[in-house]
């Protein structure tokens, strides 16, 4: 009996490899314009036109404390499925569709943010996949 393995979409920030709950992604879309949200957080950076829906969209880069960089044509938005809105995430670019034979439980920190901010660690045969816990995270 084959074992199912749960789903991530594994993606990059600041050259670090983090991904969400394949469940909790409907839609990943190449960088658009972003129509800026005056009086906003500083990690909202604003909303996208999404065929005629007003999706907001958060930079990962500012939630997680790093700098803002020039986004490339590897930059991705992901939309995510979050209290049953949809929201988009600025990342630098989307990897895989992963799993996990492993998954051990965070530290206390991973970079600048509480590791309550995370699932857990993905083991992969390639390294480790810091998996983010999207309720913590928005």
């Amino acid at each position: 009996m084959l074992l199912e393995l749960e789903q991530f979409i594994e993606f990059e920030m600041n050259q670090e490899r983090y991904a969400f709950h394949i469940e909790e992604v409907q839609e990943i879309v190449k960088m658009q314009v972003i129509k800026q949200f005056p009086h906003s957080m500083l990690y909202v950076k604003g909303v996208i036109n999404l065929r005629e829906k007003i999706v907001p969209v958060v930079s990962l880069r500012k939630l997680f404390h790093y700098q803002e960089v020039e986004h490339t044509k590897d930059t991705r938005i992901i939309l995510v499925n979050h209290n049953d809105n949809i929201i988009g995430i600025i990342v630098d670019a989307v990897q895989r569709v992963a799993s996990f034979s492993k998954i051990q439980p965070p530290p206390e920190k991973v970079g600048a943010m509480k590791g309550s901010t995370f699932v857990g660690i993905g083991i992969a045969e390639d390294g480790l996949v810091a998996i983010i816990k999207l309720g913590q995270l928005l």
